[in-house]
């Protein structure tokens, strides 16, 4: 299992803007949200190379209940997550982020 995972701070804002969207739709909804993504994650750190490839090295886990994908790096032993992207937006969106 992968110990070591990293946010970049864009990752932490879209976290941060998904939470407090769904928050003012529902109390309660943010906080599910949270424990979806943190259920990713586990699975990402379980079976990173489960997820397919979305573009070059990086990788992309969907998260369930919500319209959201994770998109990842890994790197030895550790794992970046580069985007939590909401499925709806401009794919240009990741693909610029994934582009370092």
């Amino acid at each position: 299992m992968i110990e070591r995972v990293i946010f970049t701070s864009e990752a932490d804002d879209d976290v941060a803007a998904s939470y407090d969207w769904y928050e003012s739709r529902e109390p309660g909804l943010g906080e599910e949200f949270l424990r979806s993504i943190e259920a990713c994650v586990r699975g990402i750190q379980r079976h990173p190379e489960l997820y397919p490839m979305a573009i070059d090295e990086f990788r992309r886990a969907p998260i369930r209940r919500f319209p959201f994908e994770i998109f990842y790096e890994l790197t030895g032993n550790s794992i970046t997550i580069y985007s939590v992207f909401h499925c709806s937006q401009d794919p240009q969106k990741w693909r610029k982020r994934l582009s370092y």
